[in-house]
């Protein structure tokens, strides 16, 4: 009894009643959660091979992700996890102007956050694999663990417009699930759609940049690397990374 007692004064002494903190702190998560298994997926290959091979690992992880971070918030701020869909929440009048900096600042938080974890997880499998020395290019480079980066074949200009299309056709798809007089996706099984989207775009998109569709699933993580030792080189775009 004394412990179920304490408990419910636990609850609600750390209950949060205001909407907009608790809808910040579930995107917080949502996009964490999304970012740690992503982020993960990719720094495993070197712990188990000391090398950034195997694409498809990748992808999973990204998808999978996306559908945990879903799962985890988006019955309470949406799990939006991405300022691009923010954005487009905002132009189709589902989402009001004002919340759109509050979302974009969190969902950087989060993705950074998530860097952070996924750095202390693997922190000996990567100074292992990059000898001590973190670098953005090279063959033991360990940046494009965290950020996505060029193929060294991309240009600036199709480097952008690779990322417009690949955004543009996840979030043209995203609202035609949510569309109520769209075929409807069975209750409960959206994130599990969006997975398949998410990948789907990753495999057939990838090749020139890495396909993150996400403005703060790459600024968060490369603002990670820039502050963890990797330095300014996270932020040029380098051609031949090898």
């Amino acid at each position: 009894m004394g412990t179920t007692s304490f408990l419910t004064r636990a609850q609600r002494l750390l209950r949060i009643r205001n909407q907009l903190v608790r809808e910040c702190l579930a995107e917080v998560l949502a996009t964490f959660v999304m970012m740690t298994i992503t982020l993960a997926s990719a720094a495993q290959k070197i712990a188990f091979f000391g090398t950034k091979g195997n694409l498809i690992t990748s992808y999973l992880g990204g998808a999978l992700g996306v559908m945990a971070g879903i799962y985890t918030a988006g019955g309470i701020s949406g799990a939006h996890m991405n300022p691009a869909f923010s954005l487009a929440m905002c132009l189709i009048e589902q989402f009001p102007w004002w919340k759109f900096p509050i979302f974009v600042v969190v969902q950087i938080l989060g993705s950074f956050i998530s860097a952070g974890a996924v750095y202390v997880l693997y922190y000996d499998a990567i100074w292992h694999h990059s000898n001590g020395t973190l670098t953005v290019t090279g063959p033991q480079e360990t940046a494009s663990i965290f950020a996505t980066y060029p193929a060294d074949f991309v240009s600036i200009g199709n480097g952008f417009l690779d990322q417009v299309i690949g955004t543009g056709v996840l979030i043209i798809v995203v609202m035609g699930i949510m569309d109520p007089r769209n075929k409807p996706v069975p209750k409960g099984l959206e994130p599990v759609v969006v997975a398949l989207l998410v990948l789907s775009i990753e495999c057939s998109m990838g090749a020139n940049c890495g396909c993150p569709l996400n403005p703060a699933r790459d600024i968060g993580p490369r603002l990670f690397t820039y502050l963890a030792g990797w330095g300014p080189e996270v932020f040029r775009w380098v051609e031949g990374r090898g």
